[in-house]
């Protein structure tokens, strides 16, 4: 049985994470999911519900996690970074009055959540001056990174070419030329110290909205970097799938835990 709230972190309609946890009289290791689609507010965490409670099913506690988005009053830069911060940060509150082990906290992001997910990873060695961003108090001990968006250049060049519209542009509003700082501070590609935290990427071949190869080439760069990262790649596995409980790339999911 799954035991499942609603709990605020801030007072922002979406600043808000739903906590499941399982039934147990002991500590138990928590997964913090964050939901993409683009950064935008038409998305929202009910897209992760699905593997939320496949994962409370197995044991794990589950923050299924809400932030503002591009859209909303807030959202985009910084809102949406200092957001997922607070969230995370929000365990320690939660840690008072259910048995989580804040020693042993993963960090499973789709998409756009997969950016924010690899990010957050980076704010624990971060050497910036910069003020931009709150402080990240709780330690991550691995972050699993599904179909990320790993680089924001390379991301804005994909919509660029495309002549789409560039989500990444509307997420740190402007270009990588009009706003150069707030990329290097907020793509992961830009930020491989190294991190020195557990990374996994794992990305179909078949993704139409975030190619396969944005995978591979930060995984190539970490690895250069000293990084602690593994890459899966799966083939007849398209953007979507890969967050499906009942699909075989989630078992590579549940492995990679």
């Amino acid at each position: 049985m799954v035991n499942k709230s609603k709990v605020y972190y801030g007072e922002h309609e979406s600043q808000f994470g739903v906590l499941r946890m399982p039934e147990t009289s002991h500590s138990c290791p928590v997964i913090v999911l964050i939901h993409g689609g683009f950064w935008q507010a038409k998305y929202n965490l009910d897209e992760n519900n699905p593997i939320a409670d496949d994962l409370t099913q197995k044991g794990y506690a589950t923050w299924n996690i809400e932030y503002r988005r591009v859209g909303e009053e807030g959202g985009g830069w910084t809102g949406t970074f200092n957001d997922v911060i607070n969230a995370v940060n929000h365990l320690l509150k939660i840690d008072e009055s259910h048995p989580i082990d804040l020693s042993r906290v993963i960090v499973i992001g789709h998409s756009a959540g997969g950016h924010l997910a690899l990010w957050l990873a980076s704010r624990l060695k971060s050497t910036t001056n910069d003020s931009s961003f709150n402080q990240l108090r709780v330690y991550i001990q691995k972050v699993i990174s599904l179909a990320g968006v790993t680089d924001l250049v390379k991301m804005w060049n994909i919509h660029e070419q495309k002549k789409m519209k560039s989500h990444t542009a509307a997420l740190l509003e402007g270009s990588p030329k009009e706003v150069p700082k707030r990329y290097k501070l907020s793509s992961p590609a830009e930020l491989l110290l190294p991190i020195n935290v557990e990374q996994v990427l794992i990305h179909g071949e078949l993704d139409r909205h975030v190619p396969v190869y944005l995978s591979k080439d930060y995984y190539e760069y970490a690895v250069e970097n000293g990084e602690n990262v593994k890459l899966v790649i799966l083939p007849n596995i398209d953007h979507f799938k890969i967050i499906e409980p009942t699909s075989s790339a989630w078992t590579s999911v549940i492995n990679s835990i």
